[in-house]
This record gives C-alpha cells, structure tokens and sequence, in this order.
C-alpha cells in the first residue's frame, strides 16, 4: 500500500496528534529549517460577516480573516496545518499572502517539536486562558 503524496503547498511532513496545550496540534515529522515555509492551510472561502456569523455558532473556530472583506472557515479542511496552537512563544508564524494561510518557522523545527503560531488579536478577546506554559506567557488569548 503506498501513502498519498502530500500536496505541493505542504512543504515539510507533519502530523496532527494530541497536543499539551489543546485538543489537536500539528507535529513536525522530519526536521524544519529556520525561515523555510512548513505549508499552509486550505478551506471555505467567504464574507468577514459570515465568519464572524458562524464563529458565534462554535466551540472550536477555525476561521482566519485575510482581508477586510474575506475570511476562510477551516473546519473541514483535510490540512493537518489547520490545528497549529497558539504559543506566546511560537516557533512559527502566520503569514497571509495572496489570500492564503502560510506557516513559516522562525527557527529550526526539530522532528517530534510541536508548531505553534502568536495568533494575534482573536475573537476571544482575552477571555480564552492561554496553555502554551511559555515563560513568558501573557495568561490568555
């Protein structure tokens, strides 16, 4: 039986697994250098208004606004990139380009390290207590 290659815009192998700091985390598998794109995500493109409609409707929110005007819903994405946690921390960022969802890592990704992002401002408004257990952790999202 031979494995499905993976898309062309997963640039490093990772995998969800259970995660520290909450639910699901994506895992690099094989090592990341510094600076290099990991991947990115890919899901249902639509208004900031319907996002933030349907953010109201869920527990977990997987929607990343990329513009003013667009949003992009990930909850049915097949993406592994798609359960990268928060970290005060981070060992990667968030970059939207063109539209799209990107992961690049800050420095070297070691096989087994989980990747996490700074998401930022969030809809949780600082009511959402942050688990990344960082040093310097701000305490909530």
């Amino acid at each position: 039986m031979t494995l499905p290659a993976r898309p062309a815009y997963q640039k490093f192998e990772v995998v969800a697994k259970p995660s520290a700091i909450d639910g699901l985390g994506v895992f690099a598998a094989e090592p990341v250098p510094a600076r290099r794109k990991i991947g990115e995500i890919r899901g249902e493109r639509m208004s900031v208004a319907a996002a933030r409609i349907r953010a109201t409707r869920y527990e977990r929110i997987m929607i990343v606004e990329v513009s003013p005007d667009d949003a992009i819903d990930f909850a049915k994405s097949i993406d592994p990139m798609r359960y990268t946690n928060h970290a005060c921390m981070p060992n990667a960022r968030l970059c939207i380009r063109q539209g799209r969802v990107e992961f690049y890592a800050l420095r070297a990704i070691e096989p087994g390290d989980e990747i996490t992002v700074n998401y930022g401002a969030t809809h949780h408004e600082g009511q959402l207590t942050c688990r990344c257990g960082a040093p310097n952790c701000i305490g909530w999202l």
